[in-house]
């Protein structure tokens, strides 16, 4: 990538106030990009945002529960209110439910995965294309999982709703390639972000990570580079791909 791929770029990404979303929000206000943040850990958010503005980026920053859609309608309307223009979208908020046998899960955490994971994905490709159509370009990335390339025992709810974000994503990147709108998502094996780590996947993280060849968990920089890399102008010709980063497991 050159110095200046992300200079002056717009970009939206919710779950920003931890995780992925935040390292990624950090790594780009380093390259210059401007950021519209959302997550609805309201506290969290404003933390990172309050930091990134005192080392000089231009940040927007808004509440934004993404199962509801009117809140990432107003997400995207913020950028364009703003910075003119959206350039990318990352929808990175996801929750991972509870480990349990597939029998035992219930519909409560199955509509609540899809509803987080899979709505929250959708809305968030909804707007942020409707903008992008209007612009006559633009990228989007997904936040996916290896979970929704295979199978991830103990996680139904979880790796269905992945499931359908690589089909969101496989979907529209068919349907707005020649619109020149770049769709591709990042499929990544276990990670050490709050998510994991303060869940009780995080408790077995030894046992767990033996199925990765490299058996240990992915480090977050490890997957933001990804991330990066997928919304790079430069990476003009690649769409509607869905990228494990997974230590070798997706080889098996």
């Amino acid at each position: 990538m050159s110095p200046d791929t992300f200079q002056d770029q717009v970009v939206m990404i919710t779950g920003a106030a931890s995780g992925f979303g935040e390292l990624l929000a950090r790594r780009l206000a380093g390259l210059g990009a401007r950021l519209v943040l959302g997550d609805r850990n309201e506290t969290g958010l404003a933390r990172v945002a309050a930091q990134l503005r005192e080392a000089g980026a231009s940040v927007v920053a808004q509440a934004c529960d993404v199962s509801r859609e009117s809140e990432v309608s107003a997400l995207v309307d913020a950028a364009v209110e703003h910075f003119g223009r959206l350039d990318i979208g990352v929808n990175n908020a996801g929750i991972l439910t509870p480990m349990k046998a597939f029998i035992d899960t219930t519909e409560a955490e199955l509509d609540q995965s899809f509803a987080v994971n899979g709505k929250g994905v959708f809305f968030g490709m909804k707007y942020q294309i409707r903008q992008m159509l209007s612009q006559g370009s633009g990228v989007i990335l997904n936040v996916a999982s290896i979970a929704g390339l295979g199978g991830a025992p103990k996680l139904a709810a979880y790796c269905a709703a992945k499931h359908a974000v690589v089909g969101l994503t496989k979907g529209a990147a068919v349907e707005y390639a020649r619109q020149n709108i770049r769709i591709n998502a990042v499929c990544p094996f276990y990670s050490a972000t709050p998510m994991v780590t303060d869940s009780e996947v995080g408790e077995k993280q030894d046992f767990l990570a033996q199925g990765s060849p490299m058996k240990r968990f992915a480090e977050p920089d490890e997957v933001v580079a990804v991330m990066l890399m997928l919304c790079a102008r430069e990476n003009g010709y690649m769409t509607g791909q869905a990228i494990a980063v997974d230590g070798g497991l997706s080889a098996y």
